[in-house]
């Protein structure tokens, strides 16, 4: 995969980036935790600006997280509630664990969003609480720029500096990613299983 994603990257450039990063917030299957170190390598081999990269990424990230807020806005929390009353098993919620989050998020909202763009699958999601709560936009994207521009910057650099050794940064993150990815299903399962109605 690695091999693929600087082909696309030193091919498309930074509208390569971009698009992969658009993808990755919507529906991820590919991390930004491989994107965006080997964007910073082919930024180290001249074939990229290291700026351009960051901006490029971090605005891949924000529009990517757009739909999920927008979606979630127009579908509100009464009708999350009815959902989950009718399909609460297979999407593990309740609409308790929807009054517990909204008032949760209510009260950390903006900082739940900043530092949620720094936590790998987290961040695609983080979008939707947003919209459920009707978190303003201004500080919807403001707080998403933020937190988006840390983390490119971050992975973008692990790239850049490793340079010819990008390969480390697949290493270390590639098997991270995963272990979270199989916590999440992990976690998914347990609740599927155990899930009970509100007024059960």
């Amino acid at each position: 995969m690695s091999e693929w994603i600087i082909g696309f990257i030193t091919e498309q450039g930074y509208v390569g980036i971009f698009l992969l990063m658009v993808l990755e917030n919507l529906f991820p299957p590919i991390p930004s935790e491989l994107i965006m170190p080997f964007a910073g390598f082919a930024a180290a081999e001249g074939n990229l600006g290291f700026g351009g990269v960051v901006i490029a990424g971090v605005l891949g990230s924000l529009v990517g997280t757009l739909p999920w807020y927008f979606v979630a806005r127009w579908l509100g929390l009464e009708r999350l509630k009815k959902l989950a009353d009718r399909f609460g098993r297979v999407a593990t919620i309740s609409t308790a664990d929807i009054d517990d989050a909204n008032r949760w998020f209510s009260r950390y909202g903006r900082l739940t969003v900043l530092f949620g763009r720094l936590i790998p699958a987290i961040r695609t999601l983080i979008s939707i609480p947003a919209g459920l709560a009707s978190m303003p936009f201004t500080p919807f994207v403001a707080c998403t720029a933020i937190g988006s521009f840390v983390w490119t910057l971050i992975l973008t650099a692990s790239g850049y500096l490793l340079h010819e050794s990008y390969s480390i940064v697949e290493a270390w993150i590639d098997p991270a990613t995963k272990v979270i990815v199989v916590a999440l299903v992990g976690i998914y399962l347990y609740r599927f299983v155990t899930w009970k109605r509100s007024d059960a």
